[in-house]
């Protein structure tokens, strides 16, 4: 992945390390001065050291190097398996847990998991993300479909790309949404003033999500939200758009928020055809207990 960008007046007089690791998600500030060592970074096309000071108008250009299939291993790691035939599996995922192996994250993930857990995976989209189809975020709890072949994954992607994948959300936002049912159709792109978030933007890609109210609190609202778009994000950012921040999204809501270990975001409901018998499927997971605690607590105080 190619991507550049020019440097604020701001930021200027940052270190060129310190300023690239805050502009990327999930990429430490090690892992960016080891780029600058191996020359996958530059300024104004010319590579730099670390403690290079950027200034007002440079051209920042980095490339993220590619996951050797060598740093990817099979790991013994407990994986909740909510259906699994020859042709697909659905799982669970946990909070914290990152999908696909990427940079700063060769080990523990999801993929990690899953070749320990199969024999054969497909491998349409490469040797670092065996049999991923789709994503959710770290922080963000809830099913995913994954396929164990070629055909399997084309059919399932295909699914995604005619909208006939039904998935739908349990979150908590900030503030008390007025409406019981709406959507949010705004395109999505990345945050030219924050790299590392996305964005309501005209460049963006279109971008639906509906929403229903479940439970009004005080100070904050139970929703569920049907995705009809898979964009990276999504929910994160239509909900700040709204002006209704994911509880626990540092990222694109306040600090003072619920104590949770991520957004309060959770996958639980997921319905597709299957690629091999063409049954229709759907599946249900709960969502998990610190979601479910903070849910009684508000309760408790309304």
């Amino acid at each position: 992945m190619n991507e550049q960008l020019n440097v604020e007046a701001a930021d200027a007089s940052k270190r060129i390390d310190k300023w690239l690791s805050d502009h990327l998600e999930d990429v430490s500030r090690a892992q960016v001065q080891q780029w600058i060592r191996e020359h996958h970074v530059s300024v104004n096309k010319r590579h730099v050291k670390s403690n290079y000071k950027i200034q007002e108008g440079d051209l920042v250009a980095w490339s993220v190097p590619e996951v050797k299939p060598a740093a990817i291993e099979k790991e013994d790691i407990p994986l909740t398996i909510v259906y699994e035939d020859e042709d697909v599996l659905v799982v669970n995922k946990p909070v914290g847990m990152v999908v696909h192996p990427s940079a700063g994250h060769y080990s523990g993930t999801l993929v990690n998991g899953l070749l320990y857990h199969c024999d054969d995976l497909s491998g349409i989209n490469g040797v670092e993300r065996p049999g991923i189809v789709h994503r959710i975020d770290k922080d963000t709890s809830g099913l995913l479909m994954v396929a164990k072949h070629d055909k399997a994954h084309q059919h399932l992607a295909d699914q995604l790309q005619e909208k006939t994948v039904e998935r739908e959300y349990e979150a908590i936002a900030h503030g008390v949404i007025a409406h019981d049912h709406g959507t949010i159709d705004a395109p999505i792109g990345r945050d030219p003033k924050e790299r590392q978030r996305m964005a309501v933007t005209e460049e963006g890609k279109d971008a639906v999500t509906h929403f229903t109210v479940e439970r009004r609190f005080e100070e904050f609202t139970h929703l569920t939200c049907k995705l009809e778009t898979g964009r990276t994000h999504q929910i994160r950012a239509h909900m700040r758009y709204i002006e209704h921040p994911l509880a626990g999204d540092h990222k694109y809501g306040p600090r003072k928020t619920l104590a949770l270990p991520g957004q309060a975001l959770h996958a639980k409901t997921l319905s597709f055809t299957h690629p091999v018998s063409g049954e229709r499927m759907k599946f249900t997971a709960p969502a998990p207990e610190h979601f479910q605690k903070v849910l009684l607590e508000l309760e408790e105080t309304s």
